[in-house]
């Protein structure tokens, strides 16, 4: 069964670099491994992250590959949820994974702890490592 994810924009950067260890986990979703969900505000992060950490060209076709591939999900998140108090910009994360009923939100961020207390609506967040763990278990079954 395909997961559906949502990933931190740190993480998108640590899995698009070929010499990252995580590089398999971004091969997968190339493969259609996994569904990407995304909404525009999410996009617009990546692209200014994306130029700001590599650069425009790079930044073009990751993008172009997010929009066109057939395993993602664009999801029009009509609500905020404004879970998260520490950094309200991680909230555009949180709607989307509700809103695109996402197994979970791939992060890093410690800001998205808060979400442990949170019973509704429930939104499970996994480190880059753990997903890259579920990743191999799938993979090897």
């Amino acid at each position: 069964m395909q997961r559906n994810i949502v990933l931190d924009t740190n993480c998108l950067l640590q899995i698009i670099a070929r010499k990252s260890k995580n590089y398999f986990l971004w091969e997968g979703f190339l493969n259609g491994d996994y569904c990407l969900c995304f909404t525009t505000e999410i996009l617009e992060e990546y692209e200014e992250i994306l130029c700001l950490k590599t650069n425009r060209l790079i930044a073009t076709m990751v993008l172009e590959i997010i929009t066109q591939a057939p395993n993602t999900q664009r999801v029009d998140a009509h609500y905020h949820w404004n879970l998260i108090t520490q950094d309200p910009d991680d909230n555009k994360f949180v709607d989307c994974a509700v809103f695109a009923n996402a197994d979970f939100i791939v992060s890093d961020d410690k800001h998205f702890k808060d979400l442990e207390n949170i019973d509704f609506p429930r939104v499970l967040v996994v480190r880059l490592e753990e997903f890259a763990r579920l990743y191999r278990n799938l993979d090897a079954n």
